[in-house]
């Protein structure tokens, strides 16, 4: 009652419960919650310090505190020893609400403290336990203000990726950097110093030499952190892209044969256009004119009377005529020489020109520059690519008119073609079978340029055809034809 008068006199509205033997204080705390435990010294069968001990038995932090008027110092010093957290005279209890209060809170910041390591441990063992599934190396790096590297943290990824355990990199960062390739060493270095400038994330790839010796491509991709003391440091993984990047220059090698074979394709297809367009022009051509010749001499050896043989012979040397403007024609759409003669810009218009006449359709060819002369390769590709626009342009555009323009644009040839027709949707750009857009897109990736399709205001579309310029250097000769 006299300790429940401090408390009071203090203003707790006080909850306690008396206690003088083993079994009832075992009862009494693990039935309540408790804030504090007031022991006095000596009790009949009974003490203090087996109270202490029992309390501890259950693992309960509660501020012990002895009151007693007989204890002994030495007595006191050993119970404070064991666990209790203050011991009072009891003609000093003008001590007792403070002390308990400071107990109290102390009690309270030992179990914040307790519940943020058991919360720290928690996410360890979480953070552990997620690390040890990712494939790679998972890593913290930090570089010091002398530019220094060292590893704060690596995973067990380090053992399968570089056959080095953790423990060694944390030893000796360089183990890692000296085994990457001299030749990719300044573009990860590059890569780390614009993270650390920007705060950016750094993305690198490039290769390494592990522990055995074997050379690997690897990823390393990491975030950023500054410190006030102006350390810079890294959380992130470094990944195996060796079997991607094999797979990638496989696929690039492929990408290189396919691109020689239809090179060499193309080359041997305008061979035979060449043969074709020489047959046609010097032996079908020939023949056809030697038919005109004695069909002519024919007919002026016909009598005057029979006009009905006049009529049909006449009618011959009209077909022979077109017979023979079809062979021009067909033996320059094989193989133009005006291509070869006067260049990519006369060719054009002679073409555009043909397209004309044959369907009807007016083509602009005003928007040529004359004095651009690429090399014969790409002349030929592109006249090619124009040949198969124009067609593309009968049979879908539904026009009235084609515009043609040609020009430089920086280090570029610009090949414009635009028609006033329908229109070409995304539907028909993407259609599986689109043969005809994705060979003249393989061609100009085979000049090193691109192909672009555009819409035209107020309808019809613009393909626009570009490639590096390169110079002719063979200088035109005359007119063969």
């Amino acid at each position: 009652m006299l300790l429940a008068g401090c408390f009071k006199r203090a203003g707790y509205a006080l909850d306690f419960r008396r206690v003088d033997n083993a079994a009832a204080t075992r009862a009494a705390l693990l039935n309540g919650r408790w804030d504090a435990v007031l022991s006095d010294h000596s009790m009949p069968g009974f003490n203090a310090l087996a109270a202490l001990e029992l309390m501890q038995g259950l693992q309960l932090d509660l501020p012990f505190i002895i009151v007693s008027g007989v204890i002994e110092e030495e007595t006191a010093i050993a119970a404070m020893r064991a666990g209790a957290h203050d011991y009072l005279s009891k003609d000093r209890l003008d001590r007792l609400v403070p002390a308990v209060e400071r107990e109290i809170r102390e009690a309270r910041h030992r179990a914040e403290r307790r519940a943020a390591l058991d919360s720290v441990q928690e996410n360890e063992a979480r953070f552990r336990a997620l690390v040890s599934n990712i494939p790679g190396m998972v890593f913290q790096l930090q570089r010091s203000a002398q530019g220094e590297m060292r590893f704060l943290y690596v995973n067990e990824g380090s053992s399968p990726l570089l056959g080095r355990h953790p423990d060694s990199l944390l030893a000796d960062a360089r183990l890692f950097f000296e085994g990457i390739l001299t030749e990719d060493r300044a573009a990860l270095d590059a890569a780390l110093e614009d993270s650390a400038a920007n705060l950016a994330q750094a993305n690198w790839d490039g290769r390494i030499v592990d522990a055995a010796g074997d050379r690997k491509w690897i990823n390393l991709r990491a975030a950023p952190r500054r410190a006030a003391s102006g350390e810079v440091s890294w959380e992130g993984i470094v990944s195996n892209i060796t079997q991607s990047k094999q797979a990638e220059n496989e696929l690039r090698e492929s990408r290189a044969q396919l691109a020689e074979l239809s090179s060499h394709l193309e080359a041997a297809k305008e061979e035979e256009r060449e043969r074709i367009a020489r047959d046609i022009h010097d032996e079908l051509g020939g023949t056809l004119v030697a038919i005109k010749i004695e069909t002519s001499l024919l007919a002026s050896k016909l009598p005057g009377d029979p006009l009905q043989l006049r009529k049909r012979v006449r009618a011959i040397e009209g077909l022979i005529d077109e017979a023979i403007s079809t062979a021009g024609r067909v033996a320059r759409e094989l193989r133009p020489g005006i291509l070869k003669d006067f260049g990519l810009a006369a060719a054009i218009e002679c073409q555009a020109d043909d397209f004309s006449q044959r369907v009807g359709l007016g083509c602009d060819t005003t928007g040529i520059k004359h004095d651009i002369d690429p090399d014969e390769k790409t002349s030929l590709a592109l006249f090619r690519i124009f040949q198969e626009t124009l067609t593309n342009v009968a049979k879908h555009a539904h026009a009235t008119s084609v515009g043609i323009r040609m020009r430089l644009d920086g280090d570029d040839l610009l090949l414009e073609i635009a028609d006033n027709g329908r229109g070409i949707s995304p539907q028909d750009i993407n259609k599986p079978k689109s043969f005809g857009l994705r060979n003249i897109r393989e061609r100009m990736l085979g000049l090193g340029g691109s192909l672009e399709l555009a819409a035209c205001s107020p309808q019809g579309t613009r393909v626009i055809l570009r490639a590096p310029y390169r110079r002719g250097t063979a200088a035109r000769a005359g007119a063969t034809e």
